[in-house]
């Protein structure tokens, strides 16, 4: 039977206990789609947005990664990571912007969720920085699409 492994024998939120655990290598890639409609494609020039604001791709990948490095701030029972690496990719694929974040470290537990705030903290960015354009942005998904390392490793087959 699988069981949550945040959850406790008497039903109560808790942080795993990850002492036991050996130290390895732990890779996650994450990617959040962001749907643009044409009025925000209209300013697309050499794979970059540029609004009011500034250029768009750019500060979400700076955000991205300051998201990932604390995302134990915001998920409540994540263990805080001092991140080997955190990799922010944008690029636009027909109408939509795709957004990466590969995040590694060397530690007792993944870094999915790290990952995970990563992109999604751009994709926000994203829509942050274009919604001037167009509130008809539409950030599609967040999802895990690789991990390695730990118990098991994943990787989704589209």
């Amino acid at each position: 039977m699988n069981t949550l492994s945040h959850v406790d024998d008497g039903n109560r939120p808790r942080m795993v206990d990850v002492s036991g655990k050996s130290v390895t290598g732990r890779e996650a890639r994450a990617q959040s789609r962001v749907w643009l409609p044409p009025p925000v494609l209209s300013v697309l020039e050499d794979g970059e947005l540029n609004s009011k604001k500034g250029p768009v791709f750019a500060t979400a990948i700076v955000a991205g990664v300051m998201a990932a490095k604390k995302t134990h701030e915001l998920i409540p029972f994540c263990h805080p990571l001092g991140l080997d690496r955190c990799d922010v990719e944008v690029r636009v694929v027909g109408d939509e912007a795709v957004i990466d974040c590969t995040c590694s470290v060397e530690h007792k537990t993944g870094v999915e969720m790290e990952a995970l705030t990563g992109a999604s903290v751009a994709a926000l960015t994203v829509y942050d920085m274009v919604k001037a354009l167009s509130h008809e942005v539409v950030i599609r998904e967040t999802r895990l699409m690789k991990k390695t390392g730990g118990k098991e490793d994943f990787e989704r087959v589209e």
